[in-house]
């Protein structure tokens, strides 16, 4: 099929699209049954499975170590020797947060200013739907082999895909992978992503006294947990507010496509005069490490009393780029804090989390494949970018199926506001990358190989 006609049987498929990802939104696919009825990502599953079945997959629901459900799938071409591609996505989400700062429904897909808003509308179900639109365009006109994965826990981080992937590897087994659960450096500029951080989540926690003390008759020679802990936490960043947790680099170049500061500030919603931390902002959010205080157990401004802080924890969050081991960087991490811990209190750090960066090969056939039908859908190069967040998926697919190459796309854009209240997706987003995705597997079924 044309590209043009492709381009136009994507356009005369987008109401289909819209009432697709009105259907899904209004499922409440939080994967936390102690939030949300696990009954709602059965029913994502069961509804996901349905749709891609509808367009000539074999699909069956598999269970996964951690409970969850993934639906598995696979569509032949029937052509010898044609390559096979996995299509990747996952039907849960977020919870919604505070639902009194939605502007709309968080479960109810509606239109504001030309955006579809609604948790999931960009992260993931937005994706799924660029999937079907794709195939649907494609219909019978598919030179490759499809797989099919749809994980229903990708937000609670627990883990189930990465764990059956390894147990049923010829499963999925696939010469491409396109990993549908990052996007676009904004509306209407086409990227792939190649770069993910890693993660170390830890808990540090300072003892200084047995007990409250009365802050007048005590106060000045006591030691104090959280002056402590305040302490030992801003010697993390400085002055400039760069992470500086020693034996880290912190002077790592982000090589792939900027990231202009005033399109930053835009995308986060500050001013244009405000101060950005760092250095240049590709460089500091995809190719350095970058520390976040979470959270901290302390008391309470209302309620507190006139004592010394006996106790005090923080929870922290230690971003890593690719070439950092989290082993690493978590051994790291606890020497600096411990090292930094003042006026002879006790303090102890508990690892929570850890998760390896991933960096993606370029340069074969699906990459040239991928940006070739960037450049025909969008009408401008792709770009490369990276990801602050994490995918550990990523990094087992990549020891799974060393052969493949693993392509990072999908519909989201910083204007999605994923994972945060008023999420929503550009519905020209939608409609671009399925054209983007149909033209790859019309194009990459046909090279040579």
């Amino acid at each position: 099929m044309r590209a043009v006609d492709l381009r136009s049987r994507v356009a005369e498929l987008m109401p289909r699209a819209r009432d697709d990802l009105a259907a899904l939104v209004a499922m409440r696919s939080v994967a936390d049954p102690r939030q949300f009825p696990a009954a709602e990502c059965r029913r994502a599953a069961n509804w996901v499975a349905g749709a891609f079945a509808a367009t000539g997959f074999e699909t069956h629901l598999a269970d996964t170590p951690d409970g969850s459900q993934a639906v598995i799938g696979f569509r032949p071409c029937g052509r010898k020797g044609a390559p096979t591609v996995l299509l990747y996505a996952h039907y849960d989400v977020q919870p919604p947060l505070a639902e009194q700062q939605w502007r709309t429904p968080p479960f109810r897909l509606t239109e504001v200013d030309g955006r579809w808003y609604g948790r999931g509308a960009a992260d993931c179900k937005g994706n799924i739907v660029m999937h079907l639109t794709a195939l649907r365009a494609l219909g019978d006109d598919l030179p490759v082999d499809l797989k099919l994965v749809v994980e229903g826990s990708e937000e609670q981080g627990t883990g189930g895909l990465e764990a059956f992937v390894p147990k049923h590897a010829d499963l999925l087994r696939s010469d491409a992978i396109l990993v549908a659960d990052t996007g676009n450096a904004a509306v209407g500029q086409p990227a792939v992503t190649v770069s993910l951080r890693g993660l170390v989540d830890l808990v540090v926690s300072v003892a200084a006294l047995p007990s409250e003390l009365h802050s007048g008759m005590f106060g000045g020679p006591a030691p104090d947990a959280l002056a402590a802990l305040v302490r030992m936490l801003a010697t993390l960043r400085d002055r400039e507010g760069n992470t500086t947790v020693r034996g880290l680099p912190g002077d790592g170049h982000w090589s792939g496509a900027p990231y202009p500061a005033e399109r930053f500030r835009a995308d986060i919603g500050l001013s244009p005069g405000a101060t950005l931390l760092g250095g240049e902002v590709a460089d500091t959010l995809w190719a350095r490490p970058a520390l976040t205080v979470l959270g901290i157990d302390c008391p309470p401004v209302i309620g507190s009393a006139a004592a010394i802080t006996p106790r005090a924890r923080a929870r922290l969050n230690l971003r890593i780029p690719p070439g950092v081991e989290p082993r690493d960087a978590a051994a790291a991490l606890t020497r600096h804090l411990i090292a930094a811990t003042p006026w002879g209190v006790h303090a102890s750090v508990q690892i929570e989390a850890t998760g390896d960066p991933f960096r993606a090969a370029t340069g074969g056939p699906a990459h040239r494949a991928m940006a070739e039908a960037m450049r025909t859908a969008y009408g401008r190069p792709m770009s490369l970018l990276g990801q602050g967040g994490s995918i550990p998926l990523c990094t087992v697919l990549a020891e799974t199926y060393p052969a493949a190459e693993i392509l990072l796309i999908g519909v989201e854009e910083p204007q999605s506001l994923i994972h945060a209240p008023n999420e929503s997706v550009a519905p020209q987003e939608i409609e671009a990358m399925a054209l983007t995705e149909a033209l790859f597997l019309r194009d990459y079924g046909a090279q040579p190989r």
